[in-house]
């Protein structure tokens, strides 16, 4: 059974940091592309970055410069590093893994279709 488990979440003061990581159980990990989504009260989800199976990244206006996307296919692992934190990212944040075969990073996430539970991010001004 595929399974997606979230950790890492927690509450910062802004400009703080926090590393979320996703460890994947089911599939063959390294095959699959990847993405971490956010979801606030009162809000749409929104995709935050995706990574391919390749390595190939691709990151939301609001996040660059700030988040950076990682994997580690050996420890079937996936990272999302936050950095430099604002009030305003505070959030539920979702990893995901698109359909097998689907190589090319998105952000929507209508393209995604394995989803973990979520970790809660909460900042503080």
């Amino acid at each position: 059974q595929r399974q997606l488990v979230e950790s890492g979440g927690g509450s910062v003061q802004a400009g703080g940091s926090l590393r979320l990581s996703c460890v994947a159980s089911g599939v063959i990990y390294s095959r699959y592309c990847l993405g971490w989504f956010r979801q606030s009260p009162g809000k749409e989800r929104e995709g935050v970055a995706s990574i391919g199976p390749d390595g190939s990244t691709r990151y939301a206006d609001f996040v660059k410069g700030r988040f950076t996307i990682s994997r580690d296919n050996a420890k079937n692992t996936l990272y999302l590093q936050l950095n430099s934190l604002k009030p305003e990212d505070t959030a539920v944040y979702y990893c995901a893994a698109r359909f097998f075969g689907e190589r090319i990073p998105t952000l929507t996430a209508a393209d995604f279709r394995y989803w973990g539970q979520g970790t809660q991010v909460t900042v503080s001004s």
